[in-house]
């Protein structure tokens, strides 16, 4: 990331287990999306004694946003929202690629065939 991670924990006391989680989960994003510019994590209690995790994430070009993963557990909820960002830039992935090659000419995908197979 080129950009520091950011964590903000609103009404409840905030723990360095849940700061190491978030912190952990956010390098696996990290790497396995190395173009994160920008990564915002929220974490708030509500009313009805439920945590909600709100993740902003930018990349070149989108910006992912995973608003109010809701649980009673934090871990759960914090879990959750992770996965709904991998989702998230999984798709903006496979919207950005295209079968071009530097030419702009279509890409030849070419699968060989395995022994005593014929067309």
């Amino acid at each position: 990331m080129q950009i520091p991670l950011q964590i903000a924990v609103r009404d409840f006391p905030q723990s360095e287990a849940l700061e190491a989680t978030i912190r952990k989960k956010a390098g696996k994003l990290g790497k396995y999306y190395p173009r994160i510019t920008s990564f915002r994590v929220t974490v708030e209690e509500s009313h009805q004694h439920h945590f909600l995790v709100s993740l902003d994430v930018r990349v070149p070009g989108t910006e992912i946003v995973v608003n109010h993963v809701r649980n009673e557990d934090v871990y759960v909820a914090t879990r959750d929202a992770f996965n709904a960002a991998r989702r998230q830039l999984d798709e903006a992935g496979h919207l950005r690629r295209d079968d071009t090659g530097r030419s702009g000419q279509p890409v030849r995908h070419t699968v060989p065939l395995r022994r005593g197979s014929s067309v």
